[in-house]
């Protein structure tokens, strides 16, 4: 068939069906199942369930009848001929067809309506660009950057409350400002609840997203240096020298002017560490910039991490603590390569105790979807609902016994 007369016959849906039949369709039985065949198909890797379905659905070729299976990913036709033998063809009809069944999809599947399909594929596309971009919605720095400027306008607006109501306090006011003062003061308790729970929040965002930089740092500390930067990728990427001195640019750019008449400055954001406020004034300096080296680390595991957790944070936030140690006792600390390998151990121990109990629980939940199946095969339907009692057994009749 020429390519102009397909392009035709796609376009109406009886003269399409004339042309193609529907033969097999396996759907996926779950979104997980879907995501991962369409991430190993876009690498042109076969899956399980593609190669059942071309064995139960594709015929044999023989010497009369030549099978050419159409594809539109030809990195897949290839592998798909090294694997399995079968012939494969992504030129000529074979577009502008797959673009039919597309379009017809709806139609050739019974069951299927635009609607559905629509919103299947939609969730689909949604997954895959996801995992195709690394993207993940339970780890968006956004909501970490408003939380913290919410935060501290939230301490301005306190404080200055708190400041007013003392002075109008202070004043002798008849009994109808009294009452006025009262309303204000419970309008203070109220925002200073709603900063508690904007504080709770925000620890729980922090230990989602970035769980390794709030474990070294703190939630708050951590959350101003991603909103400096912009994002968590932006910290990541940016050297430990520059997230040393992040909230120091005025000193920074003041001292650079001054051309080596002041000092430029040790620290930044990180000034409201505890850390930094433990060590005495002489090293201060070094403990900052040893501080900026490992938040650099946490923010890059949290930031290109695949594995979400606070192991590496503890080691980290354990080496510097062993720094500030040897900066006063002079104890030697710990190799900061001993230390990563201990977090490694430590992480692949967690995740095969994480399988085991996975692995248990899938277990549990087959065995109780069997047990709950053949309760119902074997209960009885009373009033709409199985009867889950077991059934009496008959009285057997004595040998001497007859009826009268």
């Amino acid at each position: 068939m020429l390519l102009p007369q397909v392009k035709e016959t796609v376009k109406d849906l009886l003269r399409f069906r004339s042309v193609v039949t529907l033969v097999g369709f396996a759907p996926f039985k779950t979104a997980v199942a879907a995501l991962e065949n369409i991430n190993s198909i876009s690498e042109g890797i076969i899956t399980e369930d593609l190669k059942i379905f071309l064995d139960s659905c594709l015929p044999e070729s023989t010497k009369q009848e030549i099978v050419i299976l159409g594809v539109a990913d030809p990195k897949l036709g290839v592998n798909i001929n090294e694997a399995l033998g079968i012939k494969c063809d992504h030129l000529n009809a074979v577009p502008e067809i797959i673009r039919g069944i597309r379009f017809h999809f709806h139609n050739l599947v019974k069951g299927f309506t635009p609607q559905t399909s629509t919103v299947s594929q939609l969730g689909l596309g949604h997954s895959y660009s996801r995992a195709k971009v690394k993207f993940n919605v339970n780890r968006v720095d956004n909501m970490i950057i408003q939380s913290i400027s919410l935060l501290d306008q939230l301490d301005k607006d306190i404080n200055t409350f708190s400041m007013r109501l003392r002075e109008w306090y202070g004043y002798h006011f008849p009994e109808l400002v009294k009452i006025d003062a009262e309303i204000f003061a419970e309008r203070i308790i109220s925002l200073t609840d709603y900063r508690r729970k904007m504080s709770s929040y925000l620890g729980s965002k922090m230990s989602s997203v970035a769980p390794n930089l709030a474990t070294l740092i703190g939630d708050q500390v951590g959350a101003r240096l991603i909103a400096h930067a912009g994002s968590l990728t932006n910290l990541a990427k940016a050297p430990s020298s520059t997230l040393q001195i992040l909230g120091a640019e005025k000193a920074l750019f003041r001292a650079l002017k001054s051309r080596g008449k002041s000092n430029t400055p040790k620290y930044g954001l990180l000034f409201h560490s505890t850390f930094i406020g433990r060590a005495i004034a002489k090293d201060k300096g070094r403990i900052a910039r040893f501080l900026a080296n490992k938040c650099s680390l946490a923010s890059r595991i949290d930031c290109f991490g695949e594995i979400q957790t606070s192991i590496f944070g503890e080691k980290l936030r354990q080496q510097v603590e062993e720094r500030l140690e040897f900066f006063t006792s002079g104890k030697e600390p710990k190799k900061n390569i001993d230390a990563m390998r201990e977090a490694l151990e430590e992480t692949r121990q967690m995740l095969a105790e994480q399988a085991a109990v996975k692995k248990k629980s899938d277990k549990r939940k087959r065995s109780d979807v069997l047990e709950n199946g053949l309760k119902k095969e074997n209960g009885h339907a009373v009033n709409g609902e199985a009867d889950t009692s077991l059934p009496k057994k008959k009285k057997k009749k004595s040998k001497g016994t007859t009826d009268k």
